[in-house]
């Protein structure tokens, strides 16, 4: 977990589709987990039917966290405090975006939950970042005019690079649910 005053930026990814089993998929996450957070920034899972799954991320007390996500096949989700109590909750919506400030230091829980259904897969994405990005010239410590301009440019190709991989990010998402579909019903035509 970050230390006080810290400002690394937290974030997770990885592909669960692919694990083979219920416990190749528990123990890819927690190799990623054990590894490190700072490896990655989403993950996509699929929850079978009756399901539920939950993360865990230590957040120190004045923290800023979001986490965004997109259902691409169904499916509930909320954010618990260290105490239980439910920050934010949500159900049979495809997508959102939740910020808010560690109230206290703890272990906060967010779930996707499947446990309504009774034969449909779930596909969710989600992004959970914690923390703020790092300032992008600490060892400078006197402004000039240079400086600046540098700053402005870095800054301003961030924004554009970040605003570019969100335009794909949902381009894809987009697409990937009417395929999903479209092959389901293809696949029940064959039988």
């Amino acid at each position: 977990p970050p230390e006080a005053g810290s400002s690394s930026p937290i974030s997770w990814r990885l592909r669960l589709g692919s694990c083979v089993g219920r416990w190749g998929c528990q123990l890819v996450l927690l190799l990623l987990l054990v590894l490190g957070p700072g490896i990655a920034s989403e993950i996509t899972l699929e929850l079978s039917d009756n399901a539920k799954q939950c993360f865990y991320e230590d957040i120190m007390q004045g923290t800023k966290c979001t986490l965004e996500f997109q259902v691409i096949t169904g499916g509930h989700y909320d954010v618990e405090d260290p105490d239980g109590n439910v920050l934010h909750k949500e159900m049979k919506k495809q997508y959102d975006s939740f910020t808010f400030t560690a109230s206290k230091n703890g272990t906060y829980k967010f779930c996707f939950s499947n446990e309504f259904s009774t034969c449909t897969h779930k596909t969710v994405y989600f992004d959970f970042q914690v923390g703020e990005d790092p300032p992008l010239f600490p060892s400078e410590n006197r402004v000039s005019a240079l400086t600046q301009v540098l700053q402005a440019t870095v800054t301003i190709t961030f924004a554009v690079t970040s605003v570019q991989m969100q335009y794909e990010l949902r381009l894809y998402l987009k697409d990937t649910q009417p395929r999903v579909r479209i092959n389901s019903n293809n696949n029940k035509l064959i039988k």
